[in-house]
């Protein structure tokens, strides 16, 4: 199914609306709500950011489906999303290679992650790169009752908001590829008006080495893809400069999510 067919088809279906670990990673699967109240846990080190804030962000193309999987397949630009947590120096070693290589991407951030490294949301947007919820504690939220769901949305997306001033664009829903129908609409409740998926998965968490992570990533991808990488994994930040280069001998560019559509 081409990406406009998919828009269209998952719009119709909307009625229109916008609506683990890192050793484990997130498999491919595919609850009453009370409000929420502020988070004394949360240890927000650094004044508020208004760049990370939603109304500073570029405004989508109207008609995106609920749920993205990939971008549009026409341009040259894919986007490398990683799932943020584990040990903060391998996520720094990543960002700086992406940025090396003038690459942009796109962190989907663990709330517990956050709490215990709150200064990687400021280096991840300093570095021109964007950040987004993956959920407070990483467990499997398509088995959760609706209150715990999207107690796990909310409470990450107050941990984004303390430390960066926004909730940040993009959610992606724990140890899942896909999000089911009522973890999409908690997410748009928690304010999130689409879930991000991805339609190529670097496997990267399993560990197979740098040269299995590379070898997996540009055998599948093609403009528009939407990559799934993780932090904490030195394999991935051996295999980030291979996979660059790979994009760039095939003319392609590695930027943002937000980029991505909106190009």
């Amino acid at each position: 199914m081409t990406f406009l067919h998919r828009r269209t088809v998952l719009r119709a279906a909307a009625g229109g609306a916008l609506a683990g670990a890192a050793a484990v990673g997130c498999g491919r699967n595919d609850g009453s709500t009370g409000s929420r109240a502020a988070d004394p846990s949360v240890r927000a080190t650094a004044p508020p950011r208004p760049p990370g804030s939603p109304s500073a962000l570029p405004v989508l193309p109207a008609g995106l489906p609920v749920q993205i999987e990939h971008g549009p397949r026409t341009g040259t630009a894919v986007a490398l999303t990683f799932h943020g947590q584990g040990d903060p120096r391998s996520a720094t070693g990543l960002l700086g290679e992406a940025e090396r290589a003038g690459a942009r991407v796109t962190v989907l951030a663990v709330g517990e992650w956050l709490d215990a490294h709150p200064e990687m949301a400021h280096r991840i947007l300093d570095g021109g790169h964007e950040l987004g919820n993956h959920t407070m504690r990483h467990l499997d939220i398509s088995a959760m009752g609706e209150a715990d769901a999207y107690a796990e949305i909310t409470r990450c997306a107050d941990r984004l908001r303390r430390l960066t001033g926004g909730i940040g664009r993009w959610f992606r829903p724990s140890r899942a590829q896909f999000a089911t129908d009522r973890v999409a609409g908690l997410a748009r409740k928690a304010g999130y008006q689409h879930v991000l998926s991805y339609d190529v998965d670097s496997l990267d968490f399993t560990d197979p080495g740098a040269e299995e992570v590379r070898r997996t990533v540009l055998g599948a991808v093609r403009p528009g893809s939407v990559v799934s990488l993780h932090f904490g994994h030195d394999g991935t930040v051996a295999a980030l400069p291979a996979i660059l280069d790979g994009l760039h001998r095939r003319g392609l560019r590695a930027v943002t999510t937000t980029e991505l559509l909106t190009r």
